[in-house]
């Protein structure tokens, strides 16, 4: 058993997962507190200032990041975008490694690099980067590609059609670069339940392929 701790619980991924980590001791940081979570789940609610005191009395063994905005929700401001997915997310990971966690799994994305001019794609790669440098036992990165399910809150327009697209789009997308195809948001949560805990030291990049392999 590990004790496990999850930022990110309310989203697509990170509700998926709350109902999979049976066996395991599972706290969750929210902003609001989340209906229907299991008993076993352990909620702590507070601002986001407040996480890393919250996770320094938790002692974590291993620590989820599921955190993530929207441009949109961001109010297509790249500071409040960046406060989200690059800064909260290294709040998160540096409380989580000096409360002493070993194993940090993170929700990136496809084609995350820090040699782009995308916005997106290039803080999710420094998100990466950073991560590195606080030296976990084990690092895992989650880069699916478009997520697909039921997300209660917000689908944006565009996105919308993609998902409805997807399933004709990913059989014209060849083996080669299927990591660009989309994938269930359950398959990406169920593959990092299946990590929780591995011993295996060093940096693990998971896409489309290696998630669908964990997730069985």
């Amino acid at each position: 058993m590990s004790r496990v701790i999850i930022a990110g619980a309310s989203g697509l991924i990170g509700s998926n997962l709350c109902t999979m980590l049976d066996g395991h001791k599972v706290d969750i940081l929210v902003r609001r507190p989340i209906a229907n979570v299991r008993d076993a789940i352990t909620q702590h609610v507070d601002d986001p200032s407040r996480w890393p005191d919250i996770i320094t009395t938790l002692n974590p063994d291993v620590a989820i990041s599921c955190l993530g905005t929207t441009w949109k929700k961001s109010g297509k401001d790249a500071a409040q975008f960046r406060a989200v997915d690059q800064d909260l997310v290294l709040a998160f990971a540096t409380a989580a490694h000096f409360a002493g966690a070993t194993q940090f799994i993170t929700v990136s994305s496809v084609g995350a690099t820090i040699d782009t001019s995308n916005l997106y794609l290039r803080t999710k790669g420094e998100v990466e980067d950073s991560l590195a440098l606080l030296a976990f036992d084990r690092l895992d990165i989650m880069r699916p590609g478009l997520l697909t399910g039921d997300r209660q809150n917000d689908r944006r327009i565009g996105e919308r059609a993609a998902i409805l697209a997807a399933p004709i789009i990913d059989r014209l997308i060849p083996r080669a670069f299927s990591r660009f195809r989309s994938i269930p948001a359950f398959a990406v949560a169920r593959a990092i339940a299946k990590l929780v805990g591995n011993g295996t030291t060093g940096r693990f990049i998971h896409e489309n392929e290696a998630i669908g392999t964990l997730a069985g």
